[in-house]
């Protein structure tokens, strides 16, 4: 489990794809690896990963191809968000997050508001009915609230604010109309929807 707050952003030094699985190494420095061992997960851009080698600033993940198929962001020298695994006793600052991601969005604007940044953000048709004014969702593993929701033929439409501390030490920074991002949806919601007896999401 997660929270959402970021706790450093890394570089993926290498990824190296196979049969198997995507094998990347992800340059960490800032991420505090003294206390993560192998068989450790750390959310990188929102997705669960297990740790199967480290070094003192660096460590290395495997992702498989099912993983790969429903998320973004694992490109070689893309800068990703990073969290290590919540620990009981952890304050929890944003919303308990699964790093189970639930599908890609699609930024359709970046706006500079002078303080704070108004992100806009497309949800494919499966995440629409989890998206809630004022409720809880994790951006590329960022938890935000949603201030604004829009339902659209194609889905929803969100809006989120970016506060400057959130736009510093995150990767959200980089993001402009066009980008993808990686979603998931507050668990509430999902168990919600499964005790309502409705399918859960992708």
């Amino acid at each position: 489990m997660f929270t959402g707050i970021i706790e450093a952003t890394g570089t993926i030094a290498q990824a190296e794809t196979s049969s198997a699985n995507t094998h990347l190494t992800l340059h960490a420095p800032r991420l505090g690896l003294h206390n993560v061992a192998i068989g450790d997960s750390i959310a990188v851009n929102g997705v669960c990963l297990t740790v199967v080698k480290k070094g003192p600033e660096s460590f290395e993940v495997d992702v498989s191809p099912e993983t790969l198929a429903a998320t973004i962001g694992f490109a070689q020298g893309a800068e990703v968000n990073l969290e290590k695994s919540l620990r009981f006793g952890d304050r929890i600052g944003g919303h308990l997050v699964s790093g189970h991601v639930d599908g890609v969005g699609t930024v359709t604007a970046m706006e500079d508001l002078g303080a704070s940044w108004r992100l806009e953000i497309a949800a494919p048709a499966e995440l629409a009915k989890f998206v809630a004014r004022k409720g809880s969702i994790t951006v590329d593993g960022v938890s935000l609230t949603v201030n604004r929701v829009q339902d659209t033929a194609a889905g929803a439409l969100f809006e989120i604010n970016i506060i400057p501390h959130t736009h510093q030490v995150t990767n959200l920074k980089r993001l402009g109309k066009g980008a993808h991002v990686n979603l998931e949806v507050d668990q509430l919601a999902r168990y919600v929807e499964r005790m309502l007896g409705g399918a859960p999401a992708a």
